[in-house]
């Protein structure tokens, strides 16, 4: 990355240390080493103190630093949205191959256990569609061909774009079904198991 390199180069400019740096952004030597080495990247505060200390504007500052980092976030997200299928899946092959055996085979008690269980697989599978429906929120990813094209680094022309707003309607009731089915199965789940337990 290019900040790295432009903090050692503005730091010589300036006659300063690593030690002196340190001092003047109340961080430690071993901060601006792991700067200078890109072992670790200034927060916002950090960078803010930098941009004053050097005399440059944080846009100088960075460069084309924004973009690698854009970059690096999108890169993040798309390999937790690209998880969030494969979790839910198992989550419900979970709830399918434990639950039944836990309840035929204990007894009332399996029904209580069962019925905790169930509580607590359907509550797993809520939130797993809960963070993977915010991800897809947060980057503006409401249609299969956005989320390709996401998952792809690529983006979608304004053409293609005005196309994919017409099915996020039906993505949004798709969304409100799924949790409505989930919280459904959640509420199912306890009332059964209180019956079961009650009886």
């Amino acid at each position: 990355m290019e900040l790295s390199k432009t903090i050692k180069k503005l730091r010589t400019e300036k006659g300063w240390s690593q030690e002196t740096l340190a001092e003047k952004a109340y961080v430690s030597r071993q901060t601006v080493s792991n700067w200078e080495t890109e072992k670790s990247f200034p927060d916002i505060h950090s960078l803010l103190l930098l941009s004053g200390l050097f005399g440059v504007s944080l846009d100088n500052l960075v460069k084309g630093d924004v973009e690698t980092m854009k970059q690096t976030v999108q890169n993040e997200d798309a390999k937790r949205i690209s998880r969030y299928p494969y979790l839910a899946v198992a989550e419900i092959l979970a709830l399918i191959l434990i639950l039944p055996p836990v309840i035929e085979h204990c007894g009332e008690l399996g029904a209580l256990i069962g019925g905790i269980l169930a509580g607590v697989m359907a509550t797993a599978l809520f939130l797993t569609f809960q963070h993977y429906f915010s991800l897809l929120q947060k980057n503006d990813i409401q249609t299969t061909r956005e989320l390709l094209a996401y998952l792809n680094g690529e983006t979608l022309d304004e053409i293609e774009q005005a196309a994919e707003q017409k099915k996020r309607n039906a993505l949004r009731k798709f969304q409100i079904a799924t949790a409505v089915i989930s919280g459904g199965s959640l509420l199912f789940a306890v009332i059964y198991g209180v019956i079961l337990f009650i009886k």
